[in-house]
């Protein structure tokens, strides 16, 4: 199937009619995934959004239940949305990111209902990315420009048109009945051309760090690689895959609800003891357990590393870190496994 680009707004009408529909929206100078009320509001003309769109499912911000105690006893209202969703052209990386997501909301011990409704009723429409910018490192953990992972359908951008790749039960719903134009070989062999010509230019060496980080938690080069970090948490706001979150009750009297935000291990009180204990003191402690989550923690975990290659933490860092440089550090060091 084939979406003419000066269609595409019409294509997003019709979609709103059965969907809540989320696509890439310019805001000043830069794009964020928003819900939209037309069609027009969407552009694909974007390198990637500046927060990821994992917020739709797993929201910074989300109520999860309300509560009263009254004369009548006491009630409580669970606040599950089940709406169904689509989210529209976001880039392969970010797909992967729900993928890796998956693992935390849904395995053996806990099985998180706001976010699994969500996802269930989710449909994932991605955008292939013709040029990767400078930043993005992708490959290097088994993705790539035109990976599928997680999706249910992805376009390719051939110049004046999309060419539309069904992947799922999921997108063959979504797109039946709209009356697409089928692709012809002409356009399967320009979306073949597109993907042949994307390249990313940065490949990370990561063979070997999962061995090096089991036995480096120790080794005096946590000393020097934190030191330009501010602590802002900008890193961690801006990922794809990290999932750390508070919960705390906002209540007048005998009514209130119960409240999930995103948390980040780059703050100060995220360890914070009540008895005023805090096991990561520093920002040393803070940032060996950002670069530990998501590149030994989680192996362990899952088996997949908790980074997408996206580069949104290269590009919103304040003071330049960057993360493809501290993991080559790493590499380089001598591990030590003595305390």
């Amino acid at each position: 199937m084939i979406i003419n680009k000066n269609e595409l707004a019409g294509f997003l009408d019709r979609l709103r009619a059965g969907y809540q529909v989320y696509a890439p929206v310019k805001e000043k100078d830069y794009t964020v995934f928003k819900e939209i009320g037309s069609g027009e509001e969407a552009t694909l003309d974007y390198c990637n959004s500046k927060i990821p769109p994992k917020g739709i499912l797993f929201p910074q911000t989300e109520k999860l239940f309300s509560y009263s105690c009254g004369p009548d006893g006491a009630r409580v209202e669970e606040h599950i949305d089940d709406r169904k969703k689509v989210i529209f052209g976001l880039r392969p990386c970010d797909a992967k990111s729900l993928v890796l997501l998956d693992n935390v909301f849904n395995n053996d011990k806990y099985q998180d209902p706001y976010y699994l409704t969500r996802r269930e009723n989710t449909t994932l429409i991605g955008l292939g990315c013709n040029h990767p910018a400078q930043t993005c490192f992708c490959t290097s953990l088994g993705g790539g420009p035109f990976d599928t992972a997680g999706l249910d359908a992805l376009l390719v951008d051939t110049g004046d048109k999309y060419v539309v790749e069904v992947l799922s039960d999921k997108g063959k719903a979504l797109f039946s009945g709209l009356a697409l134009p089928a692709a012809g070989d002409a356009e399967r062999t320009a979306a073949a051309a597109v993907k042949e010509a994307a390249t990313v230019d940065c490949l990370v060496n990561l063979n070997g760090l999962k061995e090096k980080l089991d036995v480096n938690f120790y080794d005096p080069i946590w000393d020097g690689l934190h030191e330009k970090c501010l602590g802002c948490a900008a890193c961690t706001y801006t990922c794809p895959t990290c999932h750390c979150f508070d919960i705390v009750d906002d209540a007048v009297d005998a009514d209130g609800c119960r409240v999930r935000n995103w948390d980040a291990c780059m703050f100060p009180i995220f360890t914070l003891h009540g008895s005023g204990h805090n096991p990561r003191p520093t920002g040393k402690e803070r940032f060996r357990q950002r670069v530990m989550h998501k590149f030994k923690y989680f192996v362990d975990n899952f088996n997949a590393m908790a980074c997408v290659g996206c580069g949104r933490c290269i590009k919103n860092c304040p003071v330049n870190l960057d993360i493809r440089n501290v993991l080559a550090e790493i590499q380089g060091s001598e591990a030590r496994s003595d305390k």
